[in-house]
Protein backbone atom coordinates (compact mmCIF):
# COMPACT_ATOMS: atom_id res chain seq x y z
CA UNK A 1 0.00 0.00 0.00
CA UNK A 2 3.27 2.51 1.01
CA UNK A 3 4.07 1.92 -2.97
CA UNK A 4 0.55 2.94 -3.86
CA UNK A 5 0.35 6.01 -2.24
CA UNK A 6 4.28 6.45 -3.39
CA UNK A 7 3.17 6.53 -6.45
CA UNK A 8 -0.46 8.25 -6.19
CA UNK A 9 1.58 10.92 -4.58
CA UNK A 10 4.02 11.26 -7.65
CA UNK A 11 0.99 11.18 -10.12
CA UNK A 12 -0.72 13.98 -8.32
CA UNK A 13 2.54 16.33 -8.48
CA UNK A 14 2.33 15.66 -12.04
CA UNK A 15 -0.77 17.18 -12.21
CA UNK A 16 -0.69 19.97 -10.79
CA UNK A 17 2.33 20.98 -12.51
CA UNK A 18 0.52 20.34 -15.59
CA UNK A 19 -1.95 22.54 -14.70
CA UNK A 20 0.33 25.34 -13.72
CA UNK A 21 1.82 25.33 -16.81
CA UNK A 22 -1.00 25.00 -18.76
CA UNK A 23 -0.34 28.41 -20.64
CA UNK A 24 3.23 27.81 -21.10
CA UNK A 25 2.54 24.90 -23.06
CA UNK A 26 5.20 22.19 -21.93
CA UNK A 27 6.48 21.03 -18.16
CA UNK A 28 9.95 20.34 -18.29
CA UNK A 29 10.73 20.64 -21.80
CA UNK A 30 7.95 17.84 -22.77
CA UNK A 31 4.86 19.26 -24.30
CA UNK A 32 1.77 19.59 -22.20
CA UNK A 33 -0.55 16.64 -24.72
CA UNK A 34 2.53 14.41 -24.37
CA UNK A 35 3.06 15.02 -20.50
CA UNK A 36 -0.46 14.34 -19.95
CA UNK A 37 0.12 10.71 -21.97
CA UNK A 38 2.89 10.10 -19.52
CA UNK A 39 0.67 10.56 -16.55
CA UNK A 40 -1.82 8.63 -17.56
CA UNK A 41 0.64 5.96 -18.91
CA UNK A 42 2.05 6.09 -15.38
CA UNK A 43 -1.51 5.66 -13.61
CA UNK A 44 -2.31 2.19 -15.27
CA UNK A 45 1.47 1.31 -14.38
CA UNK A 46 1.40 1.66 -11.25
CA UNK A 47 -2.05 0.01 -10.88
CA UNK A 48 -1.02 -2.93 -12.53
CA UNK A 49 2.83 -2.91 -10.12
CA UNK A 50 0.93 -2.50 -7.28
CA UNK A 51 -1.80 -5.33 -7.91
CA UNK A 52 0.46 -7.78 -8.88
CA UNK A 53 3.52 -7.28 -6.23
CA UNK A 54 0.99 -6.71 -3.92
CA UNK A 55 -1.31 -10.32 -4.13
CA UNK A 56 -0.02 -12.95 -2.21
CA UNK A 57 1.29 -15.31 -4.99
CA UNK A 58 5.33 -15.82 -5.54
CA UNK A 59 7.20 -13.54 -6.70
CA UNK A 60 7.48 -16.16 -9.96
CA UNK A 61 3.61 -15.97 -10.25
CA UNK A 62 3.97 -12.06 -9.96
CA UNK A 63 6.72 -11.40 -12.28
CA UNK A 64 4.91 -13.63 -14.82
CA UNK A 65 1.49 -11.69 -14.29
CA UNK A 66 3.43 -8.79 -14.68
CA UNK A 67 4.55 -9.63 -18.15
CA UNK A 68 1.29 -10.82 -19.36
CA UNK A 69 -0.22 -7.48 -18.48
CA UNK A 70 3.02 -5.87 -19.94
CA UNK A 71 2.42 -7.63 -23.19
CA UNK A 72 -0.84 -6.35 -23.40
CA UNK A 73 -0.23 -2.79 -22.94
CA UNK A 74 1.99 -3.41 -25.70
CA UNK A 75 -0.02 -5.12 -28.01
CA UNK A 76 -2.67 -2.01 -27.96
CA UNK A 77 -0.12 0.60 -27.96
CA UNK A 78 0.85 -0.96 -31.06
CA UNK A 79 -2.94 -1.68 -32.24
CA UNK A 80 -3.55 1.92 -31.28
CA UNK A 81 -0.14 3.80 -33.07
CA UNK A 82 -1.26 1.28 -36.42
CA UNK A 83 -4.79 2.31 -36.32
CA UNK A 84 -5.17 4.03 -39.93
CA UNK A 85 -3.47 0.72 -41.61
CA UNK A 86 -5.15 -1.60 -39.74
CA UNK A 87 -8.38 0.21 -40.79
CA UNK A 88 -7.30 -0.05 -44.49
CA UNK A 89 -6.84 -3.66 -43.79
CA UNK A 90 -10.19 -4.21 -42.57
CA UNK A 91 -11.20 -1.91 -45.06
CA UNK A 92 -9.67 -4.51 -48.08
CA UNK A 93 -10.84 -7.44 -46.24
CA UNK A 94 -14.76 -6.37 -46.57
CA UNK A 95 -14.43 -5.14 -49.84
CA UNK A 96 -13.55 -8.72 -51.01
CA UNK A 97 -16.11 -9.92 -48.45
CA UNK A 98 -19.21 -7.79 -49.62
CA UNK A 99 -18.81 -6.03 -53.29
CA UNK A 100 -19.31 -2.51 -53.56
CA UNK A 101 -17.69 -1.59 -50.03
CA UNK A 102 -15.50 1.29 -50.52
CA UNK A 103 -11.78 1.14 -49.34
CA UNK A 104 -10.53 4.23 -47.63
CA UNK A 105 -7.37 5.29 -48.41
CA UNK A 106 -5.16 7.08 -46.18
CA UNK A 107 -2.58 10.22 -46.99
CA UNK A 108 -3.22 13.07 -48.98
CA UNK A 109 -4.71 16.36 -48.09
CA UNK A 110 -8.01 14.99 -49.76
CA UNK A 111 -10.47 11.92 -48.79
CA UNK A 112 -10.11 9.46 -51.64
CA UNK A 113 -11.45 6.07 -51.81
CA UNK A 114 -11.25 2.88 -53.95
CA UNK A 115 -13.59 0.54 -55.05
CA UNK A 116 -13.07 -3.21 -56.78
CA UNK A 117 -14.32 -4.00 -59.70
CA UNK A 118 -17.35 -6.47 -59.09
CA UNK A 119 -17.33 -9.87 -60.35
CA UNK A 120 -19.68 -8.82 -63.14
CA UNK A 121 -17.74 -6.40 -64.76
CA UNK A 122 -19.35 -3.14 -63.32
CA UNK A 123 -18.05 -0.74 -60.55
CA UNK A 124 -20.64 -0.93 -57.89
CA UNK A 125 -20.67 0.83 -54.80
CA UNK A 126 -22.57 0.51 -51.65
CA UNK A 127 -23.05 3.99 -50.62
CA UNK A 128 -25.49 5.53 -47.36
CA UNK A 129 -28.34 8.02 -48.82
CA UNK A 130 -29.66 9.56 -45.89
CA UNK A 131 -27.80 7.40 -43.82
CA UNK A 132 -29.55 4.38 -45.54
CA UNK A 133 -26.88 1.94 -47.63
CA UNK A 134 -28.14 1.53 -51.11
CA UNK A 135 -26.19 -0.51 -53.77
CA UNK A 136 -25.81 1.23 -56.58
CA UNK A 137 -23.92 0.96 -59.83
CA UNK A 138 -21.36 3.30 -60.86
CA UNK A 139 -22.81 4.26 -64.20
CA UNK A 140 -20.43 7.48 -66.39
CA UNK A 141 -22.96 7.38 -69.27
CA UNK A 142 -26.01 8.56 -66.67
CA UNK A 143 -26.56 12.26 -66.17
CA UNK A 144 -27.99 11.96 -62.66
CA UNK A 145 -28.04 9.87 -60.07
CA UNK A 146 -31.14 7.36 -59.96
CA UNK A 147 -32.52 5.84 -57.06
CA UNK A 148 -34.80 2.54 -57.59
CA UNK A 149 -38.67 3.68 -56.08
CA UNK A 150 -37.67 0.73 -53.63
CA UNK A 151 -34.45 2.55 -52.75
CA UNK A 152 -36.05 5.55 -52.54
CA UNK A 153 -38.75 4.53 -50.39
CA UNK A 154 -35.99 3.06 -48.01
CA UNK A 155 -34.20 6.27 -47.75
CA UNK A 156 -37.03 8.38 -46.48
CA UNK A 157 -38.12 9.83 -49.75
CA UNK A 158 -42.28 10.16 -49.81
CA UNK A 159 -42.27 8.72 -53.31
CA UNK A 160 -46.40 8.64 -53.40
CA UNK A 161 -45.94 12.54 -53.50
CA UNK A 162 -43.42 12.63 -56.44
CA UNK A 163 -44.20 13.98 -60.20
CA UNK A 164 -42.45 11.06 -62.59
CA UNK A 165 -42.35 13.67 -65.65
CA UNK A 166 -38.78 13.18 -66.39
CA UNK A 167 -37.99 10.97 -69.45
CA UNK A 168 -34.80 8.61 -68.90
CA UNK A 169 -33.51 5.63 -70.52
CA UNK A 170 -32.94 2.61 -68.82
CA UNK A 171 -31.74 -0.71 -69.26
CA UNK A 172 -35.50 -1.42 -69.39
CA UNK A 173 -36.41 0.79 -72.08
CA UNK A 174 -37.93 4.17 -72.09
CA UNK A 175 -39.21 5.44 -68.64
CA UNK A 176 -40.14 8.55 -66.25
CA UNK A 177 -38.27 9.31 -63.52
CA UNK A 178 -38.83 12.34 -60.75
CA UNK A 179 -36.83 14.86 -59.31
CA UNK A 180 -36.02 15.41 -55.73
CA UNK A 181 -33.30 15.49 -53.71
CA UNK A 182 -31.40 13.52 -50.41
CA UNK A 183 -30.18 14.83 -47.41
CA UNK A 184 -27.20 13.75 -47.05
CA UNK A 185 -24.81 10.98 -49.92
CA UNK A 186 -21.79 9.24 -48.36
CA UNK A 187 -19.57 7.13 -50.37
CA UNK A 188 -16.94 6.61 -47.23
CA UNK A 189 -15.19 9.56 -45.92
CA UNK A 190 -16.57 11.58 -49.01
CA UNK A 191 -19.89 13.23 -47.57
CA UNK A 192 -22.31 15.89 -49.74
CA UNK A 193 -25.27 17.02 -48.86
CA UNK A 194 -28.84 18.29 -50.27
CA UNK A 195 -28.35 16.44 -53.54
CA UNK A 196 -29.97 16.05 -56.38
CA UNK A 197 -31.29 12.95 -57.61
CA UNK A 198 -33.90 11.40 -59.78
CA UNK A 199 -36.49 8.28 -58.30
CA UNK A 200 -37.54 6.47 -61.35
CA UNK A 201 -40.58 4.74 -61.92
CA UNK A 202 -41.43 1.42 -59.66
CA UNK A 203 -40.13 -1.87 -61.49
CA UNK A 204 -38.35 0.47 -64.25
CA UNK A 205 -35.10 0.39 -62.85
CA UNK A 206 -33.55 -2.77 -61.47
CA UNK A 207 -30.28 -1.03 -59.45
CA UNK A 208 -29.94 2.47 -58.43
CA UNK A 209 -27.27 4.48 -60.90
CA UNK A 210 -24.69 6.90 -59.26
CA UNK A 211 -24.42 9.02 -62.39
CA UNK A 212 -22.05 12.07 -63.28
CA UNK A 213 -23.58 14.82 -61.85
CA UNK A 214 -22.12 13.77 -58.26
CA UNK A 215 -18.87 12.16 -60.02
CA UNK A 216 -18.20 15.60 -61.48
CA UNK A 217 -18.72 17.41 -58.26
CA UNK A 218 -15.61 15.92 -57.09
CA UNK A 219 -12.32 17.22 -57.27
CA UNK A 220 -11.38 13.57 -59.27
CA UNK A 221 -12.05 10.32 -60.07
CA UNK A 222 -9.70 8.10 -62.28
CA UNK A 223 -9.60 4.18 -63.50
CA UNK A 224 -6.77 2.20 -62.53
CA UNK A 225 -6.92 -1.54 -64.15
CA UNK A 226 -9.69 -2.90 -61.60
CA UNK A 227 -9.85 0.04 -59.46
CA UNK A 228 -11.81 3.13 -59.51
CA UNK A 229 -10.42 5.85 -57.08
CA UNK A 230 -12.59 9.12 -56.49
CA UNK A 231 -11.25 11.99 -54.42
CA UNK A 232 -13.00 14.63 -52.27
Amino acid sequence: MQLFWISLAVLGAGLILLVANHDAGSVFGIENNAFASLLYLGLWASVLVVGVLGSRRGLSHSLRDLAYWMLILLVLMTGYQYRYELQDVVSRLTAGLVPGSPITLSGGSRASVMLEKSANGHFEVRMKVNGRTVRALVDTGASATVLTEADATRTGIATGDLAFTVPVLTANGRALAARTSVETLEIGPIVRRNVPVLVAQPDRLEQSLLGMEFLSNLSGFEMRGDRLILTE
